[in-house]
C-alpha cells in the first residue's frame, strides 16, 4: 500500500488531522493561523496560501515586518496601511486588493464595499472586506470611522465568523463605536485592532483604548495570544467571544 499527500503537501504545523481515503490517499485538514502585527497589519495563512491585510508601508512612522505573501488587502490608501512593497517578497507576487469589488484569487471569495474613515481628520473611502475561505467568513473592517454599517453589505453573506474591529479612535472607531458595531454585527470571534502596543513601538490609537473596549464588551481580563490557529468548528457555538493577538 503506498500513501500519497494531496498536492501540494501541508505544513506538517498546519495538519489538523489525516484521512486515509478508499483510493488510498491521505487527506488533510489545514487551520487558519492568524497573526497581527500592529496598526492594523494583519497575516491570515491557510494551507499555502497567504493573506495580508493593511501592511504597514516603509513610509510610515510604524514599524511592520517583510514578507512575501500571495493576496494583500488595503483599505485606506495611507501609508500606515498601504505597504503592497512590504509583502511583496522573493517569488511571492501578491494579487493586489485595494477597493470595493467582488474577487476570486485561488478559490478565495472576497468582496469589497465602500465605507468612510476619517483617519488623520481626513475624510477618505475605506473598503470594508469579507473574505470567505475554506468555508469561513472573514470580516476586515479597516480604517472604519462610522458605527452605521451600511446593513446591505451583509444581506448576501453568511454568519461572520472572525470579525476584525479598529478601537482605537482618533478617527476611527473608539472603543465604545467598535463594540457597538460587534454587537450588531454578532461575530462568532471579535479581534480587536488599531490601539498603542504596549512597547509603544507600534503606537497608534488612543491610549487605554484596548483596555475600554475589554471593558465595554465585559471581559475583565484577556492574555494576549501570539497568534490564532483555529479551523471552521472551533467557532460553533462562540458569541463575540474577544481574541486579542500580540503584534
Amino acid at each position: 500500500m503506498v500513501w500519497f499527500f494531496v498536492n501540494p503537501a501541508p505544513d506538517i504545523g498546519e495538519i489538523e488531522h489525516f484521512i486515509l481515503s478508499p483510493f488510498n490517499f491521505l487527506l488533510y485538514t489545514t487551520f487558519m493561523v492568524i497573526t497581527y502585527h500592529g496598526g492594523e497589519f494583519v497575516k491570515i495563512t491557510h494551507g499555502d496560501r497567504t493573506l495580508a491585510f493593511n501592511p504597514i508601508s516603509k513610509d510610515s512612522t510604524l514599524a511592520g515586518p517583510k514578507f512575501g505573501v500571495d493576496v494583500v488587502l488595503v483599505t485606506l490608501k495611507d501609508e500606515d496601511f498601504n505597504g503592497v512593497s512590504q509583502v511583496t517578497y522573493g517569488e511571492k507576487e501578491p494579487f493586489v486588493i485595494d477597493g470595493p469589488g467582488e474577487y476570486e484569487v485561488e478559490k478565495i471569495f472576497i468582496k469589497g464595499f465602500p465605507s468612510v474613515s476619517r483617519y488623520k481628520k481626513r475624510e477618505r473611502l475605506n473598503t470594508i472586506y469579507i473574505v470567505t475561505l475554506e468555508g469561513m467568513n472573514v470580516c476586515f473592517l479597516g480604517a472604519l470611522s462610522e458605527k452605521q454599517v451600511d446593513p446591505k453589505i451583509f444581506e448576501d453573506s453568511d454568519d461572520i465568523d472572525i470579525l476584525f474591529v479598529p478601537i482605537g479612535g482618533g478617527g476611527v472607531l473608539n472603543p465604545a463605536e467598535a463594540h457597538d458595531v460587534a454587537v450588531k454585527l454578532e461575530p462568532k470571534i471579535v479581534i480587536p485592532m488599531h490601539y498603542p502596543s504596549p512597547s509603544e513601538k507600534n503606537g497608534i490609537g488612543e491610549k487605554d483604548s484596548l483596555k475600554t473596549f475589554l471593558k465595554e464588551r465585559g471581559v475583565e481580563k484577556a492574555v494576549p495570544m501570539e497568534k490564532l490557529t483555529i479551523k471552521k468548528k472551533d467557532v460553533e457555538g462562540k458569541e463575540g467571544d474577544v481574541i486579542v493577538l500580540s503584534s
